[in-house]
């Protein structure tokens, strides 16, 4: 639940700020709510569809290839998690910027109001088709009841749209900056969590026999079987940082080398904005 409720939250702010540059930016054109609303609707229909197809994808792969299929989604998931942390640490003003001057042609005339039904469109696709490849990774870790799943993710759009809504108003006080920080934490121990999981099921595939032996078991102290009060917070840790009461070598390699892989694409792609701050 925790898990769907940051995912859904951290794309629903994206999405909503997204919007709100727009409508900022096109302040006092005749129609701009109407064409964002078309955006809108469009890009949830499509996110919707690529849900759909993931499902009949999903029914293809019963039996024997499930467990190929999950470790499948899983470590395309954790590729868009870092994709989405490292892209989004590097280009998220540049994409304001872009956002602002395509409002400003609009509000000039130089473009139609269907450019920004499109660039709303395209944003609210991206996020959804990723909102819905990262829940189909959470339940693919497995432990997480679809209604967990539902409640969480209604829980993230609510409290993303509100969060949204306030930032555009001007009456949240917290830099957007800082949100995406804290998230971006976060993400990165869940595309970890999946990283590891993935092992699990290319193990029990049979694609990986190496360092299946377990390195400890803490499962006397906190188990993960969601049994009783401490084993359902050992599930919940399993679904939101990848917890693991009894890891084997295989999956703890997967963990670290997630973690330090986004790390450093991270600082990589940061470092040349620093230095153009300092300079």
């Amino acid at each position: 639940m925790i898990a769907a409720l940051i995912i859904v939250f951290r794309e629903m702010i994206e999405a909503g700020l997204i919007v709100g540059i727009v409508l900022a930016a096109t302040t006092g054109v005749p129609g701009r709510e109407r064409a964002v609303v078309m955006g809108i609707l469009a890009g949830v229909l499509g996110a919707c569809l690529v849900a759909a197809f993931a499902g009949e994808l999903a029914g293809l792969f019963q039996g024997s290839g499930q467990e190929i299929f999950n470790a499948t989604i899983l470590l395309l998931a954790v590729a868009m998690l870092t994709w989405h942390n490292v892209w989004m640490a590097s280009h998220g003003r540049e994409m304001a910027r872009e956002l602002k001057a395509a409002g400003h042609q609009v509000k000039t005339g130089e473009r139609t109001l269907a450019a920004l039904s499109i660039v709303v469109g395209v944003a609210v696709l991206r996020e959804g088709s990723e909102v819905v490849l990262f829940l189909y990774g959470i339940a693919a870790q497995g432990g997480t009841s679809a209604a967990g799943m539902i409640a969480g993710g209604g829980l993230g759009l609510a409290a993303g749209a509100l969060v949204s809504a306030l930032m555009y108003a001007g009456l949240l006080k917290v830099p957007a900056g800082k949100l995406f920080q804290v998230t971006s934490g976060l993400i990165t121990l869940l595309a970890a969590g999946m990283a590891a999981q993935a092992v699990i099921f290319l193990q029990n595939a049979g694609w990986l026999e190496f360092f299946t032996n377990t390195v400890w078991d803490t499962s006397w102290l906190l188990p993960d079987d969601g049994q009783g009060t401490v084993g359902m917070f050992g599930k919940m840790l399993h679904t939101l940082v990848g917890y693991t009461a009894a890891p084997n070598g295989a999956q703890l390699i997967a963990y670290g080398v997630t973690i330090a892989l986004i790390l450093v694409l991270m600082r990589l792609v940061n470092a040349p904005a620093t230095k153009a701050r300092h300079a």
